[in-house]
């Protein structure tokens, strides 16, 4: 742990990264008392007004704050990458373990269904699923899970395939160590790193789907707030060009958030890499 810790702070973006979603986790956490306002509470008399000391960020169409909803929507944007990375790990793990391990007619079976679901574009079978499910928050995070397994799955059997071949496993397999452990005690815990490292990479992933479903009306529905939403809400083009206060704030929100995913998985696989310099 000292090892990964000392390499890891090397990376200098990586560290950045960590410690802006942090930030944004510790926002999204505390958004009650960090937004300062109700996020859903309209107020007619405050319609698209500019930024100002009562609303640091302006307001929308109907007079809500856009800061308090940038901040709520932090909720959302985060917690569907969360779930649906768990859940598409979690799919791509126990079918990689299976199809690496036991090799043979098992491995070709899974791999040529992860062939089939490849051939098709993953943000376009989301987008047609998403169409046909009722929008709703917990509807986008079971879609974009369910379709983002299959590199987690080749990244896992490539892993399985080269471990399972190894001293340490050819002699727990000779004392006669049950399948069962030496995959969760010998195998499994030396693809924690590249698994880590691909979840890691794939939130950034998650969280475009989720704004760019949101942003074409079949994500996140009204009142709920989330960046795509509030792109979504502002893509007019008097409001595009007068109005920068609308889009600027999720559009940078999300920008922030895809960079700091990718710099904390840059640094993490850095740290990770056993041929990295101990130095």
């Amino acid at each position: 742990m000292r090892r990964f810790i000392r390499r890891f702070r090397r990376h200098r973006l990586g560290v950045l990264g960590v410690g802006l979603l942090l930030a944004l986790v510790m926002m999204a956490i505390f958004a009650p008392l960090v937004a300062g306002q109700d996020p859903y509470l309209a107020n007619l008399r405050s319609v698209n007004t500019p930024p100002s000391p009562a609303h640091i960020l302006g307001t929308d169409a109907i007079g809500r704050d856009t800061w308090a909803r940038l901040v709520y929507g932090a909720r959302v944007s985060l917690s569907v990458g969360l779930v649906a990375v768990a859940i598409y790990v979690t799919i791509g793990v126990i079918l990689g373990g299976i199809s690496g391990y036991f090799g043979g007619r098992v491995d070709m079976l899974i791999m040529r269904f992860t062939d089939v679901v490849m051939c098709f574009p993953s943000f376009m079978l989301i987008i047609t699923v998403a169409a046909i499910l009722p929008p709703n928050i917990f509807n986008i995070m079971v879609i974009i899970g369910i379709f983002g397994w299959t590199g987690v799955c080749r990244l896992v059997r490539g892993q399985f395939l080269s471990l399972r071949e190894t001293d340490f496993v050819l002699a727990a397999r000779a004392v006669g160590v049950p399948s069962l452990r030496i995959v969760f005690s010998h195998i499994f815990p030396n693809t924690i790193a590249p698994v880590a490292v691909a979840s890691t990479l794939g939130l950034s992933g998650a969280i475009l789907a989720e704004a760019g479903l949101s942003f074409l009306g079949l994500g996140v529905q009204e009142p709920m707030s989330s960046w795509g939403s509030m792109l979504q809400t502002a893509m007019a083009l008097p409001i595009l060009q007068n109005m920068p206060w609308r889009w600027l704030p999720p559009a940078i929100a999300i920008s922030l958030t895809v960079l700091a995913v990718n710099f904390a998985g840059d640094g993490l696989r850095d740290a990770l890499d056993p041929r990295a310099s101990l130095d």
